[in-house]
């Protein structure tokens, strides 16, 4: 079964003229008008303007006189559908193979498959919504087990993401307004006319009096919201990707059928790339099955590859996934992020040594998902956790190295950790700590080497100090320990002792 995810954009058109002119001020209430023939209304309004009470279809006039100093720009819907294409084709290269654009407001994509790779449907909607977030535009996600469902839900509630376990749609919409159906608005006016209130309402109905009245339309919405009538999603699918087909005149689907094409596949594909002068990082398999239902598998390299062989082996892997059903009638394969690849001369082992690859092992463990691979390396900071970054794993030397004057730590722990500490101050190690309920004696320690904080980054840390210790206790386990402050002058710090890290 399928797991759809809704993005909702409630304003779209508000958020892109704040984009455009950064000048624009958080606090000054806009909204966008619409017009037909000598009729003006409001077509969207931001929060600020929400938040005064204006809301969508009052009249321009108005909202003019109800809310002073209000900004009113006309309706550009080309811009806005512009915005949409870019923000679902940036959405088709983050999150899923099968992304399209759901005007006029959102964006559907089918991340069966795919949710994975982000960490699980959890930290997938969460990440979503906040990259939203950060681009200056507010986001609602909804994932469920049909497109209906999930539009619906995005756009029902002021929750930011919503997850319907499988199975649940149905218990999940039935109190949802008879709006959520995408019914044209007359349609919906008649109903409410008529008495239903809700989606459940409606869905009790016999279905023959609502067509006989109504036309399908109305039954053809139910059935697609309950999973009863497929509802594929045409993936978008700019003009400058590299892409493959293969139509079969008789469905197939046995596995060793499916790998052979697929092999095939790749093969054309990388003939197309070498034609570029690319290589692919990111590559879906979109496998179009005769029941109109759309599957799909991604996979991703740490470095732009054209290696047939390779790229086979990666779909290979992961097609016991793809389940035919009645047959499947297309294979598409489509580079979604290529890169310049420029193909280097191999060195011979007589000049010098070789260089083991490890990019064939990051490759597997990034494609089994629920992990991100990443590399640590250092940034000039003397603040121990200010002192790492991650970079991608295949990423060229920054060139900067870690100070060598004091030992560090093998583990740094995410966050320093509070621990109980017996010491004379100011200068004198600890004779004894308590961590994690575990009382240490402490048999020998160095130190203290003073950090001082750093003032450019927060005012607070103007007189800010920290001295670290290196401890070993009587079992012979070593730890980096520091006591926030000098020890002297509160001013400095809290005095309070912390454990940082653990040596090997």
């Amino acid at each position: 079964m399928a797991r759809v995810v809704s993005v909702f954009l409630p304003t779209l058109p508000t958020d892109r003229i704040r984009r455009a002119d950064p000048s624009l001020s958080p606090d000054t209430p806009l909204v966008v008008i619409a017009r037909s023939g000598s009729k003006r209304w409001v077509a969207a309004a931001d929060r600020a303007s929400a938040n005064l009470g204006l809301r969508v279809g009052v009249p321009a006039a108005k909202a003019q006189a109800l809310v002073q100093g209000l900004m009113m720009i006309d309706a550009d819907p080309a811009a806005d559908l512009a915005t949409l294409e870019r923000l679902t084709l940036w959405a088709l290269s983050q999150y899923s193979p099968v992304v399209a654009i759901d005007p006029p407001d959102g964006i559907v994509m089918d991340t069966e498959g795919a949710d994975h790779l982000q960490g699980g449907e959890d930290l997938m909607l969460s990440g979503l919504v906040n990259r939203f977030r950060g681009r200056g535009l507010a986001a609602r996600a909804a994932i469920a087990d049909t497109w209906g469902s999930a539009h619906a839900l995005a756009r029902s509630t002021d929750r930011e993401t919503i997850i319907i376990p499988r199975g649940e749609t149905a218990k999940a919409v039935n109190r949802l307004p008879l709006s959520s159906l995408r019914l044209p608005a007359e349609i919906v006016g008649s109903l409410r006319t008529l008495g239903f209130a809700t989606v459940g309402d409606l869905a009790a109905t016999p279905r023959a009096p609502l067509t006989l009245r109504f036309g399908p339309e109305v039954g053809r919405r139910l059935d697609q919201m309950f999973g009863r009538l497929a509802e594929p999603i045409n993936p978008i699918r700019p003009d400058h990707l590299v892409e493959v087909h293969k139509s079969f005149a008789e469905p197939i689907g046995a596995p060793e059928t499916i790998a052979k094409y697929v092999s095939r596949l790749v093969r054309q594909l990388c003939l197309e790339l070498e034609k570029r002068g690319l290589g692919v990082r990111r590559a879906d398999l979109i496998v179009h099955r005769v029941d109109n239902t759309i599957q799909s598998l991604r996979a991703g390299t740490a470095k732009p590859v054209r290696d047939i062989a390779w790229l086979t082996k990666l779909f290979r892997d992961r097609i016991e996934k793809i389940e035919p059903g009645f047959g499947i009638e297309k294979l598409s394969l489509t580079a979604i992020i290529a890169e310049p690849l420029v193909e280097v001369q191999s060195a011979s082992s007589l000049i010098e040594e070789k260089v083991t690859d490890v990019t064939p092992l990051i490759d597997v463990l990034g494609n089994r998902g629920g992990q991100r691979i990443f590399r640590v390396a250092p940034v000039a900071s003397d603040v121990p956790e200010r002192s790492v970054q991650r970079i991608a794993p295949t990423a060229d030397e920054i060139g900067a190295t870690w100070p060598l004057h004091w030992p560090r730590p093998s583990r740094l722990l995410a966050h320093p950790e509070a621990i109980e500490v017996i010491a004379l101050l100011p200068d004198h190690p600890p004779v004894s700590f308590t961590w994690r309920g575990k009382r240490r004696r402490v048999k020998r320690a160095d130190g203290p080497e003073r950090i001082f904080g750093e003032w450019w980054q927060r005012s607070s840390e103007w007189v800010a100090v920290r001295d670290y210790f290196v401890v070993e206790d009587d079992a012979g386990e070593r730890f980096w320990i520091f006591r926030s402050g000098d020890g002297v002058d509160a001013d400095t710090g809290s005095h309070k002792w912390f454990l940082h890290g653990v040596f090997a």
